[in-house]
C-alpha cells in the first residue's frame, strides 16, 4: 500500500502553477499635460483662481514665473571634480577661520 507512484508529466504540469507568469493588466494611459496646457487652463477656468472657494489666487497666478524662466540646462556631475571642488572650499573656509582666530 505504501508503494511510491511516479506521477504523469501532465499531472505535474497542471500542479506547477508557481512557474507560470500572469499576464500584465492592461492600463489606459492618459496624456500628460504640458506646461502650456496647464497655463491655459489656469487662466481659463475660474475654479483655479480660488482655493476652497475662499482664498483668491488671482494675485498669485499673475506673478507666477513663466516656464522659460524656470527651465535649466542639465549639467553632468563628475564625482571626482565635485569632491575636489567641495573639499577645496571647505579647506579654504577652515583656513579663513584659523586666520581670524589668530588675529
Amino acid at each position: 500500500a505504501d508503494i511510491p507512484v511516479i506521477p504523469d508529466l501532465e499531472e505535474v504540469q497542471e500542479e506547477d502553477l508557481a512557474m507560470q507568469v500572469a499576464a500584465p493588466p492592461s492600463v489606459q494611459v492618459n496624456r500628460v499635460l504640458t506646461y502650456q496646457d496647464l497655463d491655459k487652463d489656469l487662466m481659463k477656468y475660474a475654479a483655479f483662481q480660488t482655493l476652497d472657494g475662499e482664498v483668491d489666487l488671482k494675485l498669485l497666478t499673475k506673478v507666477l514665473a513663466p516656464e522659460h524662466e524656470l527651465r535649466e540646462d542639465d549639467d553632468s556631475w563628475d564625482w571626482d571634480h565635485l569632491f575636489t571642488e567641495v573639499s577645496s572650499e571647505l579647506v579654504t573656509e577652515w583656513d579663513l577661520g584659523q586666520s581670524e582666530r589668530e588675529d
